[in-house]
């Protein structure tokens, strides 16, 4: 049996990291140039602690992605038949997973992201 994982070594933060993968090693570098743009961009606002901004910059990251698939998911419930300006706000029509633990304090009314009206 043969491991076609390529090694890759990354350099995060001074650090070197040696990964085994099958991905492409262009596109981890990318995304190791992505996170180190990110935290370069904290540092420059005034976090001075690395492993502070590293986990920022991981925070804000994940955010981006969790809203990313939640307009995705919005986007399919409305689409939906019955979702749309002539339907009402009653509970029938709305999702039945909600858009956020807590969609009045996001904006979201009538499970309608922000930006929608």
């Amino acid at each position: 049996m043969t491991d076609n994982r390529a090694r890759v070594e990354l350099t995060l933060l001074g650090q070197t990291l040696t990964l085994r993968s099958e991905a492409d090693p262009a596109y981890l570098k990318a995304l190791a140039a992505f996170v180190e743009q990110r935290v370069a961009a904290l540092q420059r606002s005034g976090v001075r602690d690395p492993l502070k901004a590293l986990t920022l910059a991981a925070l804000e990251i994940a955010d981006e992605l969790h809203r990313a698939r939640e307009e995705k998911r919005a986007m399919r419930v409305r689409s939906r038949p019955g979702w749309g300006p002539s339907s009402s706000c009653s509970t029938a029509s709305r999702p039945t997973r909600p858009v956020a633990p807590d969609p009045v304090a996001r904006g979201l009314t009538c499970g309608r992201s922000p930006g929608y009206t």
